[in-house]
C-alpha cells in the first residue's frame, strides 16, 4: 500500500475511480459488475481498481470465479481525518484574516 500522500490523492483525482469508488460504498462489486453498472470497459476498471487497491483504498476477495472489490473503510476515514486537518488549519487562518480585517487582535 502507498503512504505517499500524492500517490492517494492522485488515485482519488481520477473520475473514474471516484465513480467505482462510490458504487463500490453501496455494496461490494466485482470488475465485470462495474463494467455492467458504470460508463467504463471492462479493461480501464481492472486497471482502476489496480490503482485503488496499491493505494490501499480498496481490497479484492476471491469469490468463486471473481474478484468482488469493497473499500477499505480505515483508509478511507484516515483520508478523512487528513482532510479534516488541512481544512481546520485553513479555518484557523480564515478566522485570524477576518479578525485582522475587522481590526480585532486575537
Amino acid at each position: 500500500m502507498a503512504d505517499a500522500p500524492v500517490e492517494l490523492f492522485a488515485a482519488l483525482a481520477d473520475d473514474s475511480r471516484w465513480q467505482i469508488l462510490v458504487r463500490l460504498s453501496r455494496s461490494p462489486a466485482s470488475a465485470s459488475a462495474l463494467a455492467s453498472e458504470l460508463p467504463i470497459s471492462r479493461q480501464a476498471i481492472a486497471k482502476h481498481l489496480r490503482v485503488l487497491e496499491d493505494v490501499g483504498l480498496v481490497d479484492g476477495a476471491k469469490a468463486g470465479r471473481e474478484v468482488r472489490y469493497e473499500p477499505v473503510g480505515a483508509r478511507l476515514s484516515q483520508v478523512a481525518r487528513q482532510l479534516d486537518l488541512i481544512a481546520s488549519g485553513w479555518e484557523r487562518r480564515l478566522d485570524r484574516i477576518r479578525s485582522l480585517a475587522e481590526g480585532g487582535n486575537r
